[in-house]
């Protein structure tokens, strides 16, 4: 296997499928003008967009409403030297509407952290990329 038959780009719609398989994925923003990172379950909506459920008071709903962020989600094992990454990038925002919001609390998003009143922050999948790794072996 060549070096260039390890990685295989994928398609919009193969990379929004690979994201509904994990629970947990990464939200890349900036925080106090530093990069940050922070792991959070997530889902998607029915437009495609990432939602996020975190507490209203939590750092992450001010730090990234109306900014745009990177949201990355991946599956590796390590055995087989195999798997994917998938990178959504757009803006998030706070979900204000309370109609919205209410569709939102009835759908099953399921979020690790116990949450009173919790605040949805949308991303918009502005631009989805991907890649999977097939059974890579590293030479000398």
């Amino acid at each position: 296997m060549s070096q260039n038959d390890a990685f295989r780009a994928l398609d919009r719609q193969e990379c929004l499928r690979l994201l509904t398989k994990v629970p947990v994925g990464r939200v890349v923003y900036t925080r106090q003008a530093l990069p940050a990172v922070l792991p959070i379950n997530f889902s998607l909506d029915t437009d495609d967009s990432v939602l996020l459920c975190t507490s209203p008071d939590s750092d992450l709903a001010g730090t990234i409403d109306g900014v745009v962020v990177a949201f990355e989600a991946d599956e590796f094992d390590a055995a087989t030297r195999s798997g994917w990454s998938v990178v959504v990038t757009g803006r998030a925002t706070v979900v204000t509407d309370p109609a919205e919001h209410e569709r939102l609390a009835r759908a099953d998003f399921s979020s690790w952290m116990p949450l009173q009143d919790a605040v949805f922050v949308r991303i918009e999948s502005k631009m989805v990329t991907g890649r999977e790794l097939r059974g890579a072996h590293c030479t000398q």
